[in-house]
């Protein structure tokens, strides 16, 4: 068998999505490969700053492992902004909805609101609310969102930075995209850990 018989989902019967279920779960063991190829391709995507959005997502990730994060942290950091490329009005919350099933709620979450933490640094300049984060004031997660922006974020356009190359991650990425889905011991609702040592 290498397709279903059906043509409507309603339609197929057992023999097809034990298959498909198969199917599924081998491709699903690409995605580490497929997520650090779309990182290569921010080399090309929005430009202006000093550096490509690949070196920024580099240089987020460096400035985490260099503050001690753990892997999830380190991830993220290197992944948060890989939304720039589909989703550009909404990238934070593409990245996380990628990140989600594999790493911690608190990542995660970070992920999704960075977009509105970061307007502190430029909101002001572009006639948007500079104190949009304000609006999770009090949620468990304020300043660890706060930190990832002020240390890995905002701080990761220097052509000059010493930045860990691609590879260096690879293994990390794999290691967090071959975890079981939604596994309660990795996702830990409401477990904050630090962002650094």
């Amino acid at each position: 068998m290498d397709h279903v018989k059906f043509t409507a989902m309603k339609d197929g019967d057992r023999e097809d999505y034990d298959f498909l279920t198969r199917h599924e779960v081998e491709y699903t063991k690409g995605t580490a490969s497929r997520l650090l190829a779309a990182l290569v391709s921010l080399e090309e995507s929005l430009s202006g700053y000093q550096i490509t959005r690949l070196g920024h997502s580099l240089q987020s990730a460096t400035r985490a492992e260099r503050d001690g994060a753990d892997t999830d942290w380190i991830v993220a950091a290197l992944l948060h902004d890989i939304g720039d490329i589909y989703a550009p009005y909404n990238h934070d919350e593409y990245a996380a909805a990628i990140l989600r099933p594999f790493v911690r709620e608190q990542v995660a979450w970070v992920v999704e609101k960075h977009g509105d933490f970061q307007m502190i640094y430029y909101g002001h300049h572009v006639g948007g609310n500079r104190h949009k984060r304000d609006a999770y004031a009090g949620h468990p997660y304020f300043d660890d969102c706060a930190t990832f922006c002020e240390r890995w974020d905002q701080s990761s356009f220097d052509p000059d930075y010493d930045t860990l190359p691609l590879d260096h991650f690879r293994d990390r990425v794999e290691e967090v995209f071959a975890r079981k889905p939604y596994d309660p011991a990795v996702i830990r609702p409401g477990v904050r850990v630090p962002l650094t040592r």
